[in-house]
């Protein structure tokens, strides 16, 4: 969620219970605005919070004028001291993947191989390297998995230029209320899958400009999404169940909406068994 309308935003979100503390919002308020000087981002979102045994890591993401091109992830321990996340690797991802259990609260903890597959520790051990994560690298790992798979957005919001990059619609004034409540109204904010799967016929009826996204109406398993309208009808909220602590909320007829995370970076594995 922006940055700048961090306090409504947080409000508009706040309805499964989770959030911050008045001083946690007005700390964290000044000290983006100064990330986004300090980096000279064009945008900074506020992402979320892992909540660790020992600490909670409180993440934000730095946005440059293409919106799909790679984000910058921070991360900070109180609000105010901001440390720059690597950018995720397919390998980072994989082997954090493998990780179970609940995240520490530092980011020097290092997870001893036995904590990893034994294959994977084997071909480490062949390749020379330590058969180690550290905490750091399993954060900007999940941060990506979550973004991945359930980092949304309303349709129409953002639109691809011929030249491909992607850019805010400056004429998006919301979904209408009927559209707002349709999960096939909402895209994933990431490099589509299903899209390019699809025939030449379904592709005809698109819109390359703004359908240029996987829309959330085929995601697996049916039903990881819960859609319920809060504060008296006026604000439609989108909760993952896959990623407990995954809230999106729109304003309808309005450019009011965005995502923000707050859980313990654990994926609900058991979901299928659950629906």
């Amino acid at each position: 969620m922006e940055a700048a309308s961090l306090p409504a935003a947080l409000e508009l979100a706040a309805g499964g219970g989770a959030g911050l503390s008045p001083e946690k919002r007005a700390v964290l308020g000044a000290s983006l605005l100064l990330l986004q000087r300090d980096y000279r981002f064009e945008r900074v979102w506020f992402w979320g919070c892992i909540q660790g045994v020992r600490g909670v890591y409180y993440i934000a993401e730095g946005l440059g004028p293409d919106r799909a091109a790679p984000r910058s992830r921070l991360y900070s321990l109180n609000c105010v001291e901001w440390s720059l996340l690597p950018p995720a690797t397919e390998e980072m991802v994989a082997r954090a993947e493998q990780l179970k259990g609940r995240f520490q609260g530092d980011p020097s903890f290092e997870y001893e191989y036995t904590e990893i597959n034994a294959e994977d520790a084997e071909r480490l051990f062949e390749d020379g390297k330590e058969p180690m994560i550290k905490e750091e690298s399993r954060l900007v790992a999940t941060i990506e998995q979550i973004d991945r798979a359930v980092g949304i957005i309303p349709r129409g919001a953002f639109v691809k230029t011929p030249l491909g990059s992607v850019r805010e619609n400056r004429n998006f004034e919301g979904l209408s209320l009927t559209e707002a409540k349709k999960l096939s109204s909402y895209f994933h904010f990431t490099e589509p899958v299903n899209l390019k799967n699809k025939t030449l016929l379904e592709k005809a009826d698109l819109d390359p400009s703004t359908d240029f996204l996987d829309s959330l109406e085929h995601d697996i398993p049916q039903g990881s999404w819960t859609v319920q309208l809060e504060k008296g009808g006026t604000v439609v909220v989108l909760r993952s169940l896959l990623w407990l602590g995954l809230t999106f909320y729109h304003v309808p007829m309005t450019k009011q909406y965005g995502y923000v995370y707050f859980g313990t970076g654990e994926k609900n594995l058991d979901l299928p068994f659950m629906l």
